[in-house]
């Protein structure tokens, strides 16, 4: 039976999100059919400088779907 497993998170901490969801394909052993994601545009903010670290944009939402097979 095929299922979905949906993970959220933001454009700032893309490794934190890749980790979560290697644990999670380890801890489940998930048969991954295919994987998509998908980063949402964000506009700029107002009275926000450039500089080091900083950005005039507010970080982006990044969504991961994982379609997977259970043996169910």
């Amino acid at each position: 039976m095929q299922q979905i497993k949906i993970f959220k998170g933001i454009e700032s901490d893309v490794s934190g999100l890749e980790k979560k969801i290697n644990a999670w394909l380890r801890e489940s052993g998930a048969r991954v059919v295919s994987i998509t994601g998908n980063i949402a545009p964000q506009t700029e903010m107002e009275n926000a400088g450039g500089g080091l670290g900083r950005s005039r944009f507010p970080p982006s939402d990044v969504v991961v779907i994982v379609l997977y097979e259970t043996g169910v």
